[in-house]
């Protein structure tokens, strides 16, 4: 069910990686043109267009997007007590976390009489996108939430695809992690005119600043054509985990990691890289026995089938440059020495040490953030944090005597330049003809 694949003796490059290794297609570039029109149809006609969508797309035609304050309060008072329970821990957990990401305003005397400040101002208002599609996710409410909520975001709009067999509604689960957060401002919508609705605003949810959150290829789609109208965390794509192990790695671990992403998605890729052979033969057999128990198999199989594989390499060394290569958005390292081997991981959206440290653990209640990159942009992305959500400005306070000091070097620079109305801006308040200047 897992291909093998033996890259022993290779070199370990970017073209090797993108031939042989899988990853779902991802193919954004296709679905822009089929989200375009729904994504400038709210732009032009707003509620009128994102009610036609949602028709349309979800079968719900319903006269409102903004999901009722009584409805949000009803969901929580039914919570299962176990779920709300472990929904208030990974709060906790989180605001742990993300709080010691919140960074200071930092004043940096850069010569006597000058300063530049950097300030840490937060976004005014963000759209928090949480997928319903083939399962409801509160966890994703809590990874979108938490970080903002720290970062001083003022005005939160959550979105989540209606659900024909919750009255119209997102899910209950969904809804309820938003009340216990105390996010007021939830829509029943999803897909590309969920994203227009908040890029653009509508009569009924007003413009946002920036998009977060992950979807599937249309809401990615939608959200590439928004940026720049408003800001984005990233395009996310299906999920992926990486595991670089060695003889010493549990393959009933190993394999359970496996499947626990597969079952997220029949897109899934999963990367098992290892030294041992004897390993790869026996998470082989384990991923089977496990498959035949597991409940998703119409998603696991064809994860595991389409863009799986386990990779055999020479050493620990060549296994840390192929990761390093794919960029995994969770990578998982079981060997000998995990936390050594784990601090050389150069690109990773997240990554997980030793047998006892699952990605599970991470999507729900290690602390850390579950909204990661994908397909190999953990090369050049971070994951969800607290800085998402804020922007540094510099403030720049100068004396008379200060700015006197430097005025030589502006006229050499914008001389340079050609640019002598810069220069000018500059002698107007400190002529060349004084002492010093």
């Amino acid at each position: 069910m897992l291909p093998r694949v033996d890259l022993r003796g290779r070199t370990h490059d970017e073209e090797l990686v993108a031939s042989v290794l899988p990853r779902a297609a991802l193919d954004v570039s296709a679905a822009v043109e089929l989200v375009r029109p729904i994504v400038e149809d709210v732009r032009a006609r707003g509620a009128a267009a994102v009610r036609e969508a949602t028709a349309r797309i979800d079968g719900i035609d319903a006269g409102t997007t903004r999901v009722p304050a009584e409805a949000l309060a009803a969901a929580l008072a039914d919570l299962d007590p176990a779920v709300r329970a472990a929904l208030e821990e990974s709060i906790r957990r989180a605001r742990l976390v993300h709080e010691a990401q919140r960074r200071p305003d930092e004043v940096v005397e850069v010569a006597p009489g000058g300063t530049v400040t950097e300030r840490w101002v937060p976004v005014r208002r963000v759209g928090l996108y949480v997928p319903g599609g083939l399962c409801p996710l509160p966890s994703s409410v809590v990874m979108n939430v938490v970080p903002a909520q720290v970062a001083g975001v003022r005005s939160l709009a959550v979105v989540s695809p209606p659900q024909r067999e919750h009255g119209g509604l997102p899910h209950p689960v969904v809804l309820a992690a938003c009340a216990l957060l105390g996010v007021e401002e939830v829509h029943a919508v999803g897909g590309a005119q969920a994203v227009a609705m908040l890029a653009y605003g509508t009569e009924q949810c007003r413009k946002v600043d920036m998009v977060t959150g992950p979807g599937n290829v249309y809401v990615a789609a939608a959200k590439r054509l928004v940026r720049g109208a408003v800001g984005i965390d990233s395009e996310a794509g299906p999920t992926e985990i990486g595991i670089l192990a060695d003889e010493t790695a549990d393959p009933v671990f190993v394999a359970a990691d496996l499947l626990s992403q597969a079952e997220h998605d029949p897109n899934a890729s999963c990367l098992l890289v290892s030294p041992s052979e004897e390993l790869l033969d026996a998470v082989a057999a384990e991923v089977e026995r496990q498959f035949a128990l597991t409940k998703h198999v119409d998603r696991v199989g064809p994860a595991l089938r389409s863009q799986s594989a386990a990779v055999l390499v020479d050493d620990i060394d060549a296994g840390l440059a192929l990761v390093d290569e794919w960029a995994a958005e969770h990578l998982e390292v079981i060997t000998r020495d995990a936390a050594a081997v784990a601090a050389r991981v150069t690109n990773a959206g997240a990554v997980f040490v030793g047998p006892w440290s699952p990605v599970s653990l991470g999507d729900y209640l290690a602390g850390s953030n579950h909204v990661l990159p994908t397909g190999g942009t953990a090369k050049f992305n971070p994951g969800l944090s607290v800085q998402t959500f804020l922007r540094g400005i510099h403030v720049v306070d100068y004396s008379r005597d200060a700015l006197a000091a430097v005025a030589h070097h502006i006229d050499a620079l914008g001389g340079a330049e050609d640019l002598v109305a810069h220069v000018a801006a500059v002698r107007v308040r400190v002529p060349a003809e004084e002492a010093g200047a």
